[in-house]
């Protein structure tokens, strides 16, 4: 078990509604804000996707982004950035012809997908590896994109945290480490209960983390009703942990988090009572082995 424990806070995501939490943050003032609770509640490292303030739909405006970095660092600058390049890569086959695009595709060049990052330069960007049926849908990150997209994040200074949901993803990350298109030692996280992916289990966690590179650093994460159970074994076969309003939007069965700042507190608590250390901004950059 690691001696010091990161926990990322993925704040809001791009599937989560106000439906499923009403207290979700949206505009760019709430998701700093609950980026900034997170922080004070012991996350070293916040998880950024942004939304359009009035529809409160998925974006990727920069400007967005912009705002959300600027709010947080006026308050806090030690808190890591870590923001997402995974919106862009949804294929929805049309009913009537699969071989047309229907109305949810959301498929785009790779080098849109980092616009923002190549002109903010957070901390982090996450590079999605998964290829997979997503609901109705299909993620689509083929090899060719995901070179042109690490090879962009890289050059920029920032550095990619590995999205793997299924163990041919993992696969994937062993040979673009090998060709030199990712550089060790390599940041992962390992996603489980998405549908068709890795299951929540112990199992299926320690199966993938046992495949990850040796000198990897990794964070584990369960959706769902499986958030908090897999942050626990997140922590005892090695790894860190990841919570949020993105992943799962209630403290106990029936009860909605008060907030992202709640659900921290829940996952420290969890660390803490399993005898671990929960890692500041300046260890969890040690760890990474982030710029200062």
């Amino acid at each position: 078990m690691q001696p010091k424990v990161i926990i990322t806070c993925a704040v809001t995501g791009n599937l989560t509604t106000r439906e499923n939490h009403p207290g979700l943050p949206v505009t760019p003032e709430e998701i700093a804000s609950s980026c900034l609770d997170a922080a004070d509640a012991g996350a070293a490292v916040v998880h950024i996707h942004v939304r359009d303030p009035e529809t409160a739909k998925p974006s990727m405006e920069i400007r967005y982004y912009r705002e959300v970095i600027d709010r947080i660092r006026a308050k806090n600058s030690a808190v890591i950035l870590n923001v997402t390049t995974g919106p862009g890569g949804r294929y929805h086959p049309s009913d009537e012809n699969p071989a047309v695009a229907g109305p949810r595709t959301t498929l785009m060049r790779p080098e849109r997908r980092v616009e923002h990052i190549l002109e903010l330069k957070p901390d982090i960007a996450t590079l999605d590896l998964n290829t997979m049926t997503f609901g109705t849908e299909v993620v689509i990150n083929t090899p060719g994109n995901v070179k042109i997209m690490a090879d962009l994040i890289n050059g920029a200074g920032v550095k990619p945290e590995l999205e793997v949901f299924d163990t041919g993803d993992i696969q994937l990350a062993h040979d673009l480490l090998k060709a030199g298109v990712l550089k060790s030692p390599a940041m992962f996280t390992i996603v489980t209960g998405v549908k068709y992916g890795l299951p929540s289990t112990p199992d299926a966690m320690a199966l993938a983390a046992r495949m990850l590179p040796r000198d990897a650093v990794w964070t584990g994460f369960g959706v769902g009703r499986m958030s908090f159970p897999m942050a626990a074994q997140a922590y005892l076969l090695g790894g860190h942990v990841r919570v949020g309003l993105e992943d799962n939007s209630y403290i106990a069965k029936g009860v909605l988090a008060k907030g992202n700042g709640e659900l921290v507190e829940r996952a420290r608590d969890i660390v803490e009572k399993l005898g671990g250390q929960i890692a500041n901004p300046f260890e969890a950059r040690e760890i990474l082995q982030l710029k200062a």
